[in-house]
């Protein structure tokens, strides 16, 4: 137990230390049909990627499911979402410039297999069963699991895309802080990069039907977790938390053994019935958090995981918005204040009614969108105190009054205007 705990603690860092990371997914596409792109295109994007550009392979039982250079890498999602983890890096401008290299070598590629990439919160057009599977021993696990839990899994795996925040923190009250002001500022977040409108070639009653999905997913392992606003809490409840959350999997000898609904604490003291006598390491542990889905998840930094995928301009801004609010002093305490009365049932009425209503969801005696512009401001004041000037926003409404107007109620125009 000591040992899970030390684990996070050991991602406590100066200020001077903290950096920044990105991940973001996208969906490939045929340029001629629009169709999702299969395994075998996916595989051929990622052989050009490596020769072209200088990566190496990830491979696994003989299929490259991955690459990785330095500490950049790409994977793929269940559904072939493609998806680069950016390097921790020190500024704004840095992720930016990775973002765009990162685009530009895919677009590269790409282009000649007539292959483009769609940023965006929801695939628009194309039903569950025209979505090809990865293989990925992990996946297959989940996808089996993944009706008994909710009913919404295989969507949120196939059908969806998101953008996230990795920050740092210094000490446990400082991840405490920081921990409790991304939960409660979350929903805001879904509200101002809310992309996924559309379904099945038709708007789908949600500004971000990607944050609705995760409400029926798997409710064990996601939500908005209110027991981190508990004047108990600190890395020793997370990790208690952690510990109850069911198990997918463990990986040995190169094979993902199924251990769904297993308890880590079982295993623990070496009562896996899949794998009776076995002992966790701390490979084990630091796998199993990655299995926990929150809107704010805790590993040895903090990701903020509120956003949908969205269009080349915006995966510039989310950093930007997070970074100009947890990562400078003032804004952050200012934030701490405006959202520490915010009662428990207040955070979940926003995380369920925001996917719908976006920043036009009433909130005490304004809206959202009130929230939202005071809480850009404090991002923008931020972000000008470390000495970086941008900020600008745009929601889905845009989408769908093109949808309306210029695009004539087709969904098609979406994959043109959402290009890379």
């Amino acid at each position: 137990m000591e040992d899970l705990v030390a684990y996070l603690v050991s991602g406590c860092k100066p200020k001077e230390n903290w950096r920044i990371g990105t991940e973001h997914e996208k969906f490939g596409f045929e340029v001629d049909t629009l169709r999702p792109i299969k395994y075998d295109q996916i595989r051929d994007i990622l052989n050009g990627l490596a020769e072209r550009f200088d990566w190496d392979k990830i491979v696994e039982e003989n299929n490259v499911i991955g690459l990785k250079q330095g500490k950049q890498s790409i994977s793929l999602e269940p559904g072939g979402q493609f998806e680069l983890s950016g390097a921790p890096l020190e500024t704004l401008h840095q992720t930016c410039a990775e973002v765009n290299s990162h685009l530009y070598q895919v677009k590269a590629v790409g282009e000649e297999m007539r292959i483009g990439f769609l940023g965006i919160g929801f695939q628009p057009k194309w039903a569950l069963s025209d979505i090809p599977i990865m293989p990925k021993g992990r996946y297959e696990i989940m996808r089996n699991y993944m009706p008994k839990v909710g009913s919404l899994g295989l969507d949120m795996m196939f059908r969806t895309c998101t953008v996230q925040v990795n920050l740092d923190f210094s000490s446990e009250q400082d991840m405490i802080r920081k921990f409790r002001t991304g939960l409660a500022l979350q929903p805001i977040a879904t509200a101002i990069f809310a992309n996924s409108p559309f379904k099945e070639g038709k708007p789908n009653g949600y500004l971000s039907l990607r944050s609705h999905i995760w409400t029926d997913t798997d409710n064990n392992r996601s939500g908005m977790l209110p027991f981190v606003f508990d004047d108990s809490f600190g890395f020793e409840r997370y990790v208690d938390y952690a510990l109850d959350v069911p198990m997918y999997f463990v990986y040995r000898n190169k094979k993902y053994i199924d251990c769904t609904g297993m308890s880590f604490r079982d295993f623990m003291v070496g009562k896996l019935p899949q794998a009776p006598g076995e002992l966790p390491t701390l490979n084990d542990w630091e796998n199993h958090l990655t299995t926990i889905f929150p809107e704010v998840r805790l590993k040895r930094y903090l990701e903020m995981r509120g956003a949908d995928g969205g269009p080349w301009r915006r995966l510039c801004a989310l950093p930007a918005f997070w970074v100009g609010l947890l990562y400078d002093e003032e804004s952050l305490q200012s934030i701490s204040d405006m959202t520490s009365d915010w009662t428990n049932e207040e955070r979940e009425m926003l995380r369920r009614k925001v996917p719908v209503t976006g920043l036009k969801t009433p909130f005490r005696d304004g809206y959202v969108r009130d929230l939202a512009e005071e809480i850009l401001q404090l991002s923008k004041n931020g972000l000008e105190r470390r000495g970086y000037k941008e900020v600008g926003v745009t929601p889905a409404e845009r989408l769908l009054n093109l949808y309306e107007t210029k695009w004539q109620r087709r969904v098609d125009p979406v994959f043109q205007e959402l290009l890379y």
